[in-house]
């Protein structure tokens, strides 16, 4: 297969929303993008749409259910922090960077969610410090390319203040500039968080959120500049992306407190799980309920709560489905159920306090009481997102709606590579002919 371009960076701006094009169209380096490339005006995102099942779909150009990835944590009831699905080894089949290694491509990416321990040349993965004893560089450096990331903390690590934002922002972008000049990757990954972080603290319109669409601006300059600079401009392909929206809430919903009521979970006395026959993982906008064992006893127990509370317009409920139904939108079919917020509303995994828990004010754990978030079904209106490209390979214009799974056959074509049996296909009338 023809190859369409020598370098394709593919630029992941965290929860830009296709209802951002009017501001960003306004901002000069997204401008210039858009002027001398293609728009995809609306993307369809994947279900649950939450930021590691999106990005494995980015890359294989599969749905969550196909490619492994069907949450961002693993199910591990009772941690307060449950460790995420960090490694490429839970990602099934291959992926756009395996491809290119495979075609003797040189692979570079940075904070790309899934890809610790992969086989990417230069690869600083995204994965966090999850344990009390664990030193977030030391693991990084561990878990991805240890020179690599050695070199990148020496020359830019003054720049972070853990996992803060806008600084890690900061220090990725210096990390992707460096790259690009001394690296200069056929594949390029890059993840940017500072919008969605925005948003998740402050709220999908709040103007830190409209801050970090300007400093996102910058950072798509400061990166085409760098292409510019190391003489690959005129043979790459540059693509900005957003992985999902965000929508504005204010009430978290606690299903596990009402599970700990009628007997399916159980803690003891120091407030610690002790045992679950049934459990509610969340996924943010939505939420996974799962059983350990699907005897009929607790089906129909479950199934009694469970549409009790979609007959509640107080429940914060919007939607139930059972796992074929979940199958059938591309989420995990192991579930018994998945529950859909009504806008406004979200799933945390608490099983203590009251059922429903209004944000305040006042509220410190800003972690888990947020003011806008997502994983909500992309048959939510105003939900979309939005891809930008432009360089070698791509026609210019505008294309009314594309869908995240086809992202990565289109990249992969792009780089002359074959992605196998997705459930995507490559959006032709981005590439030039």
């Amino acid at each position: 297969m023809k190859r369409l371009t020598d370098h394709l960076i593919v630029i992941s701006f965290d929860c830009l929303s296709a209802l951002d094009l009017p501001v960003i169209k306004q901002l000069p380096h997204f401008q210039a993008l858009l002027q001398r490339g293609a728009l995809a005006q609306q993307v369809q995102t994947i279900y649950p749409s939450i930021t590691y099942p999106c990005h494995a779909t980015i890359v294989t150009g599969r749905l969550p259910n196909r490619h492994g990835i069907t949450s961002n944590t693993l199910l591990q009831p009772g941690r307060s922090s449950p460790d995420w699905h960090w490694h490429r080894r839970d990602v099934q089949g291959t992926t756009l960077y395996d491809e290119a290694r495979k075609a003797g491509l040189t692979t570079a990416a940075l904070l790309w969610p899934v890809t610790a321990k992969a086989d990417i040349d230069y690869n600083m993965p995204e994965i966090f410090a999850n344990r009390p004893w664990h030193n977030q560089i030391l693991v990084s450096l561990l878990n991805g390319s240890p020179l690599y990331q050695w070199e990148l903390n020496r020359l830019f690590g003054h720049l972070r203040n853990g996992l803060s934002q806008p600084e890690l922002d900061d220090f990725v972008l210096a990390s992707t500039v460096h790259t690009i000049q001394t690296k200069k990757p056929n594949l390029l990954l890059v993840h940017f968080t500072d919008l969605d972080t925005q948003r998740h603290l402050h709220g999908f319109s709040s103007e830190e959120a409209m801050a970090a669409l300007r400093r996102h601006d910058e950072r798509l300059g400061a990166i085409t500049n760098a292409l510019q600079q190391s003489g690959l401009y005129d043979h790459s392909t540059l693509v900005a992306l957003g992985d999902h929206s965000a929508l504005d809430e204010a009430i978290a919903i606690k299903v596990n407190v009402l599970l700990r009521k009628h007997g399916l979970l159980s803690v003891n006395t120091k407030g610690k799980l002790r045992h679950w026959d049934a459990y509610c993982q969340s996924c943010d906008g939505s939420a996974y309920i799962h059983v350990k064992k699907k005897d009929t006893a607790t089906l129909q127990t479950l199934q009694k709560l469970l549409e009790s509370l979609l007959q509640d317009p107080e429940s914060g409920i919007e939607q139930m489905l059972t796992g074929a139904e979940a199958e059938k939108r591309g989420a995990d079919g192991t579930c018994a159920f998945l529950l859909e917020a009504k806008q406004g509303y979200y799933f945390l995994e608490d099983y203590e306090g009251a059922y429903l828990r209004e944000n305040t004010a006042g509220d410190m754990d800003r972690k888990k009481y947020t003011r806008a978030t997502h994983g909500y079904s992309p048959e939510k209106p105003d939900y979309s997102t939005i891809v930008m490209a432009a360089g070698r390979g791509i026609q210019p214009g505008t294309i009314p709606f594309i869908r995240l799974i086809d992202e990565g056959p289109t990249f992969a074509r792009l780089l002359g590579l074959d992605l196998g049996d997705t459930d995507g296909r490559a959006v032709e009338e981005l590439l030039q002919q």
